[in-house]
């Protein structure tokens, strides 16, 4: 299994001092985007690696090439920074043999369909629903949105 310093539930994906935080925060020297709409919209991919840390390596796989990907043998110093929109993604992963302890959920934007939940967090049923199943496999998930903030406990806010 490569090695995954954090996995982050954020439907921004790559953006300003939040990435640039994890980033410093985690050593990390790799983003994986896990997504598979955005495998096919090449303008949005190179508008995501434009956006990243200068010297951090950018990959947009689909799931199931992502789950391949997180298995194989790490390389030597190399930290990675999984980045999904929504959490049916994580749990996809893990569902694929990914080994995930731990999640954070950054922000899910308000759309048609999606109740606000926390600040910055509106979820749909279905997505609150894929939260309590990926909680149920053991994975823990907190609310945190740059690292020197407190992170809550998702089953607190849920």
């Amino acid at each position: 299994m490569r090695n995954i310093v954090l996995a982050r539930i954020d439907d921004r994906l790559i953006h300003g001092q939040v990435v640039t935080s994890w980033v410093k925060q985690t050593n990390a020297n790799r983003i994986i985007i896990v997504d598979d709409p955005l495998t096919k919209d090449i303008f949005i991919q190179r508008l995501l690696k434009a956006a990243a840390p200068s010297g951090i390596s950018v990959s947009i796989l689909t799931t199931e090439d992502a789950v391949k990907f997180l298995k194989e043998d790490p390389s030597a110093g190399e930290n990675i920074i999984i980045l999904v929109k929504v959490p049916e993604a994580i749990e996809a992963l893990i569902d694929g043999g990914v080994v995930l302890d731990k999640v954070i959920l950054g922000g899910m934007g308000a759309k048609e369909g999606r109740s606000r939940f926390n600040k910055n967090v509106s979820a749909s049923s279905n997505e609150v629903e894929c939260i309590k199943r990926i909680l149920e496999k053991g994975v823990s998930m907190y609310y945190q949105m740059v690292p020197n903030e407190k992170a809550v406990d998702v089953k607190k806010i849920i």
